[in-house]
């Protein structure tokens, strides 16, 4: 019986699902998913189905219309499904969302991109439940 690790994406019976939460300021989107799980997206070598990104503090800028790996990102989600989300309050105090905390839009971000609490994110990926949730 093969497993997630089997090296022939044709061969796979299991795939683990994962959900990436960006928390940590710094370098953590542009470097990581960036130069990291961004480029294994785009090959279709990453090893597991991203079912969805989480993006806390500047993380958010990543998903700013016209920013590079934003574009990149944009692309990968409308050809997987991959759930993008900002945290809404981030996003409100980065000009990234209109409205209140718990009712807002996103604005002048990439298409597809949702924003939201906690509470968002949980219905949003319970139709396509990650096995795992990796915060970076």
């Amino acid at each position: 019986m093969s497993n997630w690790l089997t090296s022939d994406p044709t061969e796979q019976e299991l795939t683990m699902r994962v959900a990436y939460v960006f928390a940590t300021s710094g370098h953590t989107a542009s470097y990581k998913l960036g130069k990291m799980i961004l480029p294994q997206l785009e090959q279709g070598n990453h090893g597991v189905d991203v079912v969805g990104m989480f993006f806390f503090d500047d993380n958010n800028y990543v998903l700013r219309s016209g920013d590079p790996i934003g574009e990149r990102l944009e692309q990968v989600a409308r050809e997987t499904g991959m759930l993008l989300m900002m945290c809404d309050q981030c996003a409100l105090e980065r000009g990234l969302a209109k409205g209140e905390p718990g009712d807002c839009a996103p604005q002048d971000t990439i298409d597809g991109v949702t924003v939201g609490c906690f509470p968002d994110l949980y219905a949003a990926l319970s139709t396509n439940p990650p096995d795992h949730v990796i915060t970076l």
